[in-house]
């Protein structure tokens, strides 16, 4: 053993091999827990799933969905996409109002097209929703409301979705209504034991904590936005509205694909499609809807081929529906790029500010009344250090530079991969 010198601290013990391996597992998981990771992931499952389903049922189902796609089909998209769009950014004006900031229902309609072609077009089906939220922020002034609003507006799309495709898939012939019926009164003794554990523990919870004022500010909201006098019935109507518009676009391209069911068999398995599109594992929304409507349907005995082109044409079709967002999109740019012009415009013929005449020495008095000798002019005044101002001026154009000020900036690009 080697002796130590004296005044000499001891060396640090390296930590136990399970403590860094602890650490290495951590830093990995929070590494792999960020929003670009989670979307590729997505993505990569979506492309997954898409490449098996070719694998099995070939390329004719995904040929035969995109020929029989006509003029008069792509009209109707249209319209029952206009209907839907109008109703959904009318709840998200009324979900904005409720958190007590400003939302026509104009921009409304453009921001939403805006979005859902985003979605569409890009991975992971949520980014034009994210691009939605963070631009309506940053044009009020307060991000976190911008956001929320938008976050409960899409939850109460998916809570109608969830509550009627309940119903439908209980009461009407589906694949899963017997595993549901069996499976319903263990979901529900389960949620409600979940609430009960819940209330216990806030009962006995000693005072309020951070997390719990953070969760009733937020349910507070959530009840203020969704469930208000002034704001439940539209909400309603207008969730109503949105999913029967979804469902008549499935039952559309059902009917585009050759589908001769009842419209009562086939609202199950738009359903279960509308489910699967939820999932966080698609791209642009393809993937998911596509392996589950060829199961669902394939159980059903209409066949899995099927299955997979109804939900090919229900992919087209709902595209189709989002085109006017990119009609928005170059509006939008276009308006920014003349607002950056008509600036430079203006700056380029503004003359700079002239600098001010000396004044001749012979005009100042003393209190004499005499001129005092002097040359012809006043010296001139001392110089500014600019050492001294310099700082203040970098911090003040570092803050005017970054991404998510509080000043709307409608010229400034700004792509959702910046959220």
């Amino acid at each position: 053993m080697t002796a130590r010198a004296p005044g000499v601290p001891p060396a640090p013990e390296a930590p136990p091999s399970d403590a860094r391996t602890g650490a290495g597992v951590r830093a990995l998981l929070a590494r792999l827990n960020t929003p670009a990771v989670r979307t590729r992931i997505g993505t990569l499952a979506g492309a997954v799933i898409l490449a098996v389903l070719l694998w099995r049922l070939g390329t004719g189902a995904l040929v035969d969905g995109l020929r029989r796609i006509d003029g008069p089909s792509l009209l109707v998209a249209l319209g029952i996409g206009l209907v839907t769009t109008v109703f959904s950014a009318w709840r998200w004006a009324l979900v904005a109002r409720g958190l007590r900031i400003r939302l026509p229902l104009a921009p409304a309609v453009a921001d939403y097209y805006r979005a859902l072609f985003l979605n569409a077009a890009l991975p992971g089906g949520v980014l034009g929703d994210v691009h939605r939220a963070v631009r309506h922020g940053q044009s009020t002034g307060d991000l976190g409301r911008g956001v929320r609003s938008v976050v409960l507006e899409r939850t109460a799309g998916q809570l109608a979705l969830f509550a009627a495709g309940a119903v439908m898939l209980l009461t009407l012939p589906s694949p899963v209504r017997d595993d549901l019926r069996q499976t319903a009164p263990l979901a529900g003794l389960a949620v409600l034991g979940a609430c009960a554990v819940v209330l216990a523990l806030r009962m006995n919870r000693p005072g309020p904590s951070r997390r719990g004022r953070a969760l009733r500010s937020a349910l507070a909201e959530a009840r203020e936005g969704l469930l208000s006098r002034r704001n439940g019935p539209g909400v309603l109507v207008s969730s109503a509205v949105v999913l029967a518009g979804y469902l008549a676009m499935f039952v559309l391209a059902a009917r585009v694909a050759g589908v001769g069911a009842a419209v009562t068999e086939l609202l199950p398995l738009a359903v279960l499609a509308l489910l699967a599109m939820s999932l966080p594992l698609n791209v642009g929304g393809w993937g998911p809807r596509e392996g589950v409507a060829a199961w669902a349907f394939g159980a059903a005995g209409l066949g899995a081929g099927r299955g997979l082109t109804v939900a090919v044409v229900y992919g087209v079709l709902s595209l189709v529906a989002s085109l006017p967002g990119v009609v928005v999109l170059v509006a939008r740019w276009y308006a920014g790029l003349r607002a950056g012009r008509r600036t430079a415009a203006v700056t380029a013929t503004t003359p700079p500010a002239s600098a001010p005449a000396p004044v001749p020495v012979s005009r100042v008095r003393d209190a004499s009344g005499r001129a005092p000798l002097a040359p012809d002019y006043a010296s001139p005044p001392p110089e500014v250090s600019i050492e001294k101002y310099a700082p203040k001026e970098s911090t003040r154009l570092a803050r005017s530079s970054l991404p998510f000020s509080a000043e709307p900036s409608e010229g400034r690009p700004m792509t959702p991969e910046s959220v």
